[in-house]
């Protein structure tokens, strides 16, 4: 499904990807960890398309190559990407922009799809005003739901989250799981993957993927640390980009 080959991504004269492979397949779950630094931040970034970085290597979507493609596009071609702090949209309702993303979906269709994600409360609400960390990130998995994209990019969605908002939202991803949704997760922690099962998990250090294995490398991670890794230096996490 996602497929990057020798990625690089910098600003201005600073590199911070450095040839990154990894090859997600139809319905797997990836989890992206590594420091702060690391890289795993722009990672999502630049599989989006964000302008803000210069790019090399290929990204490609089944058989699509979406390296060249702007951020709409990329969208269109059924890549959703969930943001570590949502933003709010004034003078707009949960309902009104709902029926913007899928407009297939009718009133009925829509607040039975909320019902499952505990969002109905908030149809009539501006979204993302005035909503907790958790609200926010719940209405963005109601957002994935409604959406049904091939590919989602989750960068750090357990971010801020108390534990049982940690678990509505994992709930919601898994409910999500299915051979036609490959996912990206990005996250600090091993505590998200106790609730949501990878199939691979892969480190970032210095802007490449330098260990992969399954859910027990999480595991290690969170008992050890990352200084054990081979090919981990200090310097990844010391770095302010990614």
């Amino acid at each position: 499904m996602l497929k990057v080959e020798n990625l690089t991504a910098s600003i201005g004269d600073v590199s911070i990807l450095n040839g990154i492979d990894l090859e997600v397949g139809p319905g797997e779950l990836h989890a992206i960890m590594g420091p702060n630094g690391s890289g795993k931040s722009t990672l999502c970034h630049v599989v989006m398309g964000n302008k803000d970085y210069s790019q090399g290597g290929k990204i490609s979507i089944g058989d699509e190559d979406i390296s060249s493609l702007p951020q709409n596009e990329r969208s269109d071609s059924g890549v959703f990407q969930s943001f570590q702090y949502p933003v709010g949209l004034n003078g707009v309702t949960l309902m009104e922009f709902s029926k913007s993303i899928n407009s297939e979906l009718s009133d009925e269709e829509i607040i039975e799809l909320a019902k499952r994600f505990s969002m109905e409360e908030f149809l009539d609400r501006e979204v993302n005003v005035d909503l907790s960390g958790g609200e926010k990130k719940r209405n963005e998995v109601f957002q994935m739901a409604m959406l049904e994209p091939s590919l989602s990019v989750l960068d750090e969605t357990d971010s801020g989250l108390d534990i049982d908002a940690l678990k509505v939202v994992a709930n919601g991803v898994n409910s999500l799981k299915n051979p036609d949704h490959s996912i990206v997760l990005v996250t600090h922690y091993q505590r998200l993957l106790d609730y949501i099962v990878p199939d691979r998990v892969h480190v970032l250090a210095n802007g490449r993927v330098i260990r992969s294995g399954d859910r027990s490398l999480a595991e290690e991670l969170e008992a050890r640390g990352y200084g054990w890794v081979e090919g981990y230096t200090q310097d990844a996490s010391e770095s302010d980009v990614g």
